[in-house]
This record gives C-alpha cells, sequence and structure tokens, in this order.
C-alpha cells in the first residue's frame, strides 16, 4: 500500500491551506478611510490634540493590515465600528444631530473658536458683552447652519472660511448688522443663515480670506 507523502511545513500546499488570522488581512483604501474619519471625530470631539492626530493619519495611510488600523483606534469609543461609512468628497462631514449651542455674553465675552463640531442651529447673545464665533477650522456635520443673534447694547462677530455660502436676515435698531454674503461655488459646501437683530449694538459677519474647508483625508493623502 502507497503511503502519500508527509507534507512538510511551509511546503506549497501546507500555505493553502493555513487560516489567515483577522488582523492579518490586507487593508484597503476604503478601510484606511473609515479610520480616518474615526480619529477625525475624535480630533473634533477633543480626545485627541493635533499632534497626536497627525501621528495617528500618518499611521493610517502607511498600514498594510487590519490589525495596524486596529491599533489606531484601540482606545477611542469609536475602535471596532466596522459599520461607518468612508468619508464622502464634500467639503462638510457626514454625522448625527448635534445638540444646540448657546453663546450668552451679559457684561462677559463669550468666544467658540478652533476645531470644533457645528450644530445645525447657534444661539448668540450679547448684552453689554461680545460674542465670537470662528467657523474657519469647524467642521461641519451637515450642510445647513443656523445662527440666531441678539446684541443689546453688545456685538457678536461671526467669521467662516471663503468655500461657505453665507446669508443672512438680520436687521439692526439703532445699531449695525452687517453680514458679508457669499455664495459659495460648490453647491455641497456649507450653508450659514444668520438671523436677528441688534439694538444699540452690532453684529458682522464676513469669509475669512485664505480659509477654508478641505477634506482632510484627501489633503492628507496628497502629501504621503
Amino acid at each position: 500500500m502507497l503511503r502519500k507523502p508527509e507534507q512538510r511545513p511551509g511546503s506549497p500546499a501546507v500555505k493553502l491551506t493555513k487560516t489567515v488570522a483577522e488582523g492579518e488581512i490586507r487593508a484597503s483604501d476604503a478601510d484606511r478611510d473609515r479610520i480616518a474619519e474615526i480619529l477625525r471625530e475624535a480630533l473634533a470631539e477633543g480626545r485627541l490634540d493635533p499632534e497626536e492626530h497627525a501621528e495617528r493619519i500618518d499611521v493610517v495611510y502607511r498600514a498594510k493590515t487590519m490589525g495596524e488600523l486596529e491599533l489606531v483606534t484601540r482606545d477611542l469609543p469609536a475602535a471596532g465600528g466596522g459599520g461607518r461609512p468612508a468619508p464622502e468628497a464634500h467639503a462638510y462631514e457626514p454625522g448625527g444631530p448635534l445638540p444646540d449651542q448657546n453663546l450668552v455674553a451679559i457684561f462677559s465675552a463669550s468666544t467658540r473658536k478652533g476645531r470644533w463640531r457645528v450644530p445645525a442651529r447657534i444661539n448668540a447673545v450679547a448684552i453689554f458683552g461680545s460674542v465670537e464665533i470662528d467657523l474657519t477650522e469647524a467642521v461641519f456635520p451637515q450642510q445647513q447652519v443656523q445662527i440666531n443673534v441678539t446684541a443689546i447694547f453688545g456685538s457678536v462677530e461671526i467669521r467662516v472660511p471663503e468655500n461657505v455660502t453665507l446669508r443672512s436676515s438680520g436687521s439692526g435698531v439703532l445699531g449695525s448688522f452687517e453680514i458679508e454674503t457669499h455664495e459659495a461655488v460648490d453647491g455641497d459646501a456649507p450653508q450659514v443663515h444668520i438671523n436677528g437683530y441688534a439694538i444699540l449694538g452690532s453684529v458682522e459677519a464676513k469669509p475669512k480670506r485664505g480659509a477654508v474647508i478641505r477634506d482632510l483625508v484627501r489633503d492628507l493623502r496628497r502629501r504621503i
């Protein structure tokens, strides 16, 4: 009776039947984009600082396997969320609804700026005080944003990126309500609508020259 030849470890037949561990599966571009989206959200929420975010993004787009990608997000709440969609190529980032943001300054000052997620509605009230809203580095989870302003013996200043549509329907009563309206070329760009009034106060909104919303994932991939 003839015996079948024994297979040695490392022979072609053994390699073909060997099971590949989940972490050794090769990562796709969609997988990298999904992880980059998780990191962007963590940056916006303050879970990562800009330096940590940049380091992890660099790892993401150099990763070859799923195991390498999992290490990047293992200490974040969204880690392992395999059902997350890859980021879309719009100027705003898809995401769930956020609660209204209230900025109130009464004989004081209130400021919102830097990297933050903008809700669909912002309420700004300045009474003998000042409110500053800077959207030039903000993340837009939705396309439509409404800012309701009330300035009584106070001031509200709003800045937006150049590639955002800026509209207004407010008015000034013995005060100034100056909105530099602007229409973005891209129809999918975020739209900021400012409504309200200024009584013996001032409301000012305008695009900040040179500041634009970019798709961070595409920008980083282009540079690597």
